[in-house]
């Protein structure tokens, strides 16, 4: 098989699976991208919303964290043990003090919000992750990871960002094989050199959010993090065991919370412990304006208090803190970060739009608006060049472009197939589904043209 001939089979096949995936695939792209976008375009309008909730008295002295955790403590009757409080240190700020509720779901906990001064109760609502999410952007964010449906929705999500990165790669590979040798002008050109430029716009983008997004997902977000071991690339925890023990590492550390924490409410902490650890963990460095308390979780663990501010420079330090001797158990410095855990508390970050604040939320817009526009125009693209009947070259089969390849190209893309379908098990599921309705297909057309015959 000469070059030439190898690499029109090459790109037939690329040609036929890029289409595949725009067609059943672009739809979960597109409603992934659109409801991103709601995501990150909500913090204003969340804080507006909420206004009364996130913020109290701008002047007078803060009453002590133990104080104000009492209040808490009479609006839930005192049944709920305390999960995490994080003190409202700026002026204005409520402080938020949170409950493991077992009537709520994995990640989510009740919040009282509390204002520092006067001790009012200002709010009183579930939250959800370690951004601590309120219930507005909750709801996008449910939507944008499983369409409202639980966990057996979170295969559209991992569907669109298995198959993002190649529809991204593989598109562009098309354009530099196929592009026209001069402009034209008409409809369907103009279409496709605007899916086109789209597209190279867009890349970088389409990798990153592929790539952050499988960290999330069901079955790849689990190879992704055996990954991530092997190569020591887990985000480093703080050792919260008093007595010896080697450090924990939670995979999961950039983009979720444990649901729980103290196992009975009768086990709840003493709320001076609170000023006390709080003021330990100031004097150990731990100088953010955003900190989350966590106590301890058994009579053998430490307390920790971790900086929880994302935006840039990242301020994500913790330490842990015998609660009973006041001494500093452990610590670890975002600085001293492997620089892979560094990239994904950034990638991560970026991916929900506040590793830069404002600047992060417009270019996520942009981006989330742009890619839906791109998947439209690719629709357009094929509904312009769509046959007046149904083809029935075999070459228009995914299988039998498979078999166009030389005996070498098969055994490349079978054994890429089987790579990144065992690291993606949703990807290589729905290729097998693509795969029998590409036959099923073949087959009927090919018994028409015989019948025809």
């Amino acid at each position: 098989m000469t070059t030439s001939t190898s690499r029109a089979a090459w790109v037939t096949l690329l040609r036929r699976l890029h289409f595949y995936i725009g067609l059943f695939v672009g739809p979960f792209i597109f409603v992934a991208a659109l409801t991103g976008t709601l995501y990150v375009a909500t913090p204003q309008l969340e804080e507006w919303i909420y206004h009364d909730t996130l913020h109290g008295t701008l002047q007078g002295e803060r009453q002590p964290l133990a104080q104000q955790i009492a209040i808490a403590q009479q609006v839930t009757g005192g049944h709920l043990s305390i999960q995490a409080v994080r003190p409202g240190l700026e002026a204005g700020e409520t402080t938020r003090v949170m409950y493991a509720d077992p009537a709520l779901g994995v990640s989510e906990s009740r919040a009282i919000f509390i204002d520092p001064v006067t001790l009012a109760v200002k709010g009183d609502m579930t939250v959800y992750g370690t951004s601590g999410i309120l219930p507005l952007r909750q709801w996008i964010d449910y939507a944008h990871r499983s369409l409202l449906l639980g966990d057996p929705g979170r295969i559209y999500s991992e569907l669109a960002a298995s198959w993002m990165w190649i529809a991204a790669l593989g598109g562009i590979t098309l354009w530099f094989f196929t592009r026209p040798k001069r402009r034209i002008n008409n409809r369907v050109q103009n279409t496709r050199r605007l899916h086109v430029t789209l597209g190279w716009l867009l890349l970088a983008g389409m990798l990153l959010f592929s790539a952050t997004g499988l960290t999330w997902s069901q079955w790849a977000g689990g190879n992704v993090d055996k990954m991530r071991a092997a190569f020591n690339w887990l985000t480093p925890q703080v050792n919260t065991q008093l007595q010896g023990g080697a450090e924990v590492h939670d995979p999961h550390a950039e983009h979720h919370a444990h649901h729980g924490g103290m196992a009975m409410a009768e086990d709840q902490p003493s709320l001076a412990d609170f000023d006390n650890v709080l003021h330990i963990a100031r004097s150990a460095g731990i100088a953010a304006h955003k900190v989350e308390i966590r106590p301890a979780q058994s009579a053998d663990r430490a307390w920790t208090v971790t900086e929880i501010d994302r935006r840039w420079p990242t301020q994500v330090d913790a330490v842990a803190v015998d609660s009973k001797t006041h001494r500093i158990v452990d610590r670890t410095h975002f600085a001293d970060f492997p620089l892979m855990a560094k990239l994904t508390r950034w990638g991560v970050d970026f991916h929900m739009g506040v590793l830069f604040g404002l600047p992060n939320q417009l270019l996520l817009i942009a981006f989330g608006a742009a890619l839906c526009v791109s998947i439209i125009a690719g629709y357009c693209l094929w509904w312009s060049r769509r046959p007046a009947v149904s083809a029935q070259s075999p070459v228009n089969s995914l299988l039998q472009s498979v078999m166009q390849l030389s005996p070498a190209g098969r055994m490349v893309a079978l054994l890429c197939a089987l790579i990144t379908g065992i690291a993606m098990p949703v990807m290589g599921s729905s290729l097998v589904v693509f795969l029998l309705a590409d036959y099923a297909r073949w087959r009927k057309s090919h018994r028409r043209m015989a019948n025809q015959s």
